[in-house]
Order: structure tokens, then sequence, then C-alpha cells
């Protein structure tokens, strides 16, 4: 039987949430299809299958401006088209904005959205308006529109893009219980609260150094990216060192997770959060910013995924705070801090929701649209 070739467009394979996905789907379907990763920059933080060809649109910097990222659009779909009927490839698959619009101007491919776009571009500057432009224009020509929560899907339906479908992210679980067996060997004398995140102003980090203020624990911080010096010099500021511990991008989050003791995100919006699937897969109890799109709909799938709370709310699987409230999530850090039976409640549960996400649940998902 000859196998269907696939490529699968992304800006690069760096330590974010999207490119995970993608490091699973060319290991899952490589066992089904010839895998052809197109990348644009050179970045490579996950392993690829020996059995991908990885073939680069570009190289470009990660610094490159906005105004030569979209002018190039045009150009880059051209190369895209290219290489397609060089590689005969049967499927195109893309993540990410401009490897989306690159995807739809070639070919008309199948994208995934993994972030709201409409509280991404919200703030008004020009690079948002050009984007939300692309976005409502452009999307409604892929063949399909993955997207990776209800509450991402629901407002591009909201904007007339109606060719969607919606396919959770999935989760190594065997993998992360493996990982997360390493231990650090630390001396404890705390209650550990950890975050895991990109360093940038949608994660919202600052929450949580002003929420540690009035708590006697530890946070740990995992990630970086270009807020680190601004999050050093608060913490310095506010004499929280003993306290607040930035720890930089770590390859095994999961031996952390595994000395921590509550799991906190503080962010203003997300497609599905990933890392609050991981935290789950290592048992830890969670508090998490209701915000769009994600943590709702993994902490409480049982209620309406569009609801926001305006308190701390106790829900199925993890504690959801409003959105950019220090005082309330601070509040809940407390209660975690100080609720034992809470936190067992939690733990209890959090290995048994992380499956619903497995891999072998949700590829099948992905098998049915490529």
């Amino acid at each position: 039987m000859i196998q269907k070739k696939l490529s699968i467009l992304i800006y690069s394979l760096a330590s974010g949430g999207a490119e995970r996905q993608v490091s699973i789907l060319l290991k899952e379907l490589s066992k089904k299809y010839k895998i052809y990763l197109i990348l644009m920059n050179d970045t490579i933080f996950y392993d690829i299958p020996h059995d991908v060809k990885v073939v680069y649109l570009e190289k470009s910097s990660p610094i490159e401006g906005g105004v030569k990222k979209f002018a190039k659009l045009p150009i880059l779909a051209f190369k895209y088209k290219k290489i397609l009927i060089h590689y005969n490839i049967d499927i195109s698959l893309s993540f990410l904005n401009r490897p989306n619009y690159i995807n739809i101007l070639a070919t008309k491919g199948i994208v995934s959205e993994r972030t709201n776009p409409l509280e991404l571009y919200k703030i008004n500057s020009l690079k948002n308006i050009i984007n939300l432009f692309f976005v409502k224009t452009l999307y409604k020509k892929a063949s399909k529109v993955i997207c990776n929560s209800k509450g991402t899907e629901f407002d591009l339906n909201k904007v007339g893009i109606y060719n969607t479908k919606v396919v959770f992210n999935m989760l190594n679980v065997a993998q992360i219980l493996s990982s997360n067996k390493e231990t650090l060997n630390t001396k404890k004398d705390r209650f550990i609260f950890i975050t895991v995140g990109r360093l940038e102003y949608q994660k919202n980090t600052t929450l949580l150094i002003e929420a540690m203020k009035e708590i006697n624990a530890i946070l740990w911080i995992i990630g970086d990216g270009y807020l680190m010096e601004n999050l050093k010099f608060k913490i310095n500021n506010e004499g929280l060192n003993d306290k607040v511990q930035l720890l930089g991008r770590q390859k095994n989050v999961y031996k952390f997770m595994n000395e921590a003791d509550a799991f906190v995100f503080s962010s203003n919006h997300e497609g599905f959060p990933n890392v609050l699937l991981e935290a789950l897969a290592c048992g830890l109890p969670i508090i998490s910013t209701d915000c769009k799109s994600g943590p709702r709909e993994i902490l409480a799938p049982n209620t309406d995924f569009r609801k926001q709370t305006e308190d701390i709310e106790l829900a199925e699987y993890g504690v959801l705070t409003p959105v950019g409230d220090v005082k309330k999530i601070a509040e809940a850090m407390k209660v975690m801090l100080n609720d034992n039976n809470l936190r067992e409640r939690y733990s209890q549960k959090a290995l048994n929701r992380a499956k619903a996400f497995s891999v072998e649940k949700i590829i099948k998902e992905w098998e049915g649209i490529v």
C-alpha cells in the first residue's frame, strides 16, 4: 500500500504548546503517512522521528519586523506551493497564524488555530488589525479549521468562520508518568507552588508574583521569554527573592512538578493550555484563571464553556479564579495551601482527568481529519 504524503507547516519546533502537539503528531502519524515537516526557522527543541523529512521554507530571524513578515506572505506561499508540488504532497496541515495564512494562500489546506484570535488580537494595533483581517478573510477558505477548544471555535463562528472542528490537545500520559519519577533531591521546608509558561504579557506571571507578597510559600516559575529581566527586577524590588524563583526553561518540567505541592496558572487568554493537562497527569491540584479558552473546559467540563467566574470557583477538577484579579488568586492559593482535604481530593481526580486527553484517544480524531 502506497503511503499518502502529509506536510506539516509550522514556524519552528521551539518549546511551545503548538510545537509539542506537532512533535506528537510527527511520531504518531508517521506510522500511517510519509511526513514532511516544513519549517520557517531552524529552532528545534523537540525530537523529530528519523523517517520525517525536514524542509526549510526559509530560515527567518525570530526578531524579524512585522511589516516584513506580512510583506513576505505571498512569496512564501508561492515557495510553499512549489514544495508541495515537488514532493507530491497529498495533504497540507499547518499550525499558528503565519503558517496558516501561507497554507491557505498556497493550497487552501487544513489549518490549526491554537489560541483564541479574538482575544489575542483585541488590542487596537496595526499588527493585530492585520492579523484579525487575515483570520476573518482567509480562514473561511481553508478546507478545515481545527480548533483546540470549544471557546476558540465559538468565537470563530461569531465572525462567520464555520468550517471548524474541535480537537483537544493530546497528552502522552505514559511518558509524563515516566519522566516525573526523576527527583530533585531538594531540601523542602515550605509549600511549593509551581507555574510553567513563556514569560510574556499573555501569561501574566506578574499576577502570581504580586500574590506571593502575602503567602508563606515558594513559587517556582519555569519558562523564559522577553519579560525575564523585568520579572527579575520586580522580584528583587519587592523583596521576594526568598519566595519566588525564576528557574528558566527546563527540558524535564515534570521532575519539578513532582516536587511541587500545587500548580498555579495566571494567563489572560489561552487556546487550550497543555500545561494544565501535564499538571493533572502529575497529580497536582490546580488553580487557574478562568480565561478564554481552555481552563474551564479542562477543570469544569460539565459547566458552560462560555462562562467566566467572578469569584473563586471550586470546580470539579481544580480551582478557577477571575482573570487578572490578584486578590482572588492569592485567596485561592491560601485556601489550597491550608486545606489538605481539598488538595487530596483534586490530586486523586487529576490523573483520570488527564487520561481523557491521552494520545491514544485524540490521535484517532486527527486520523479522521487528515
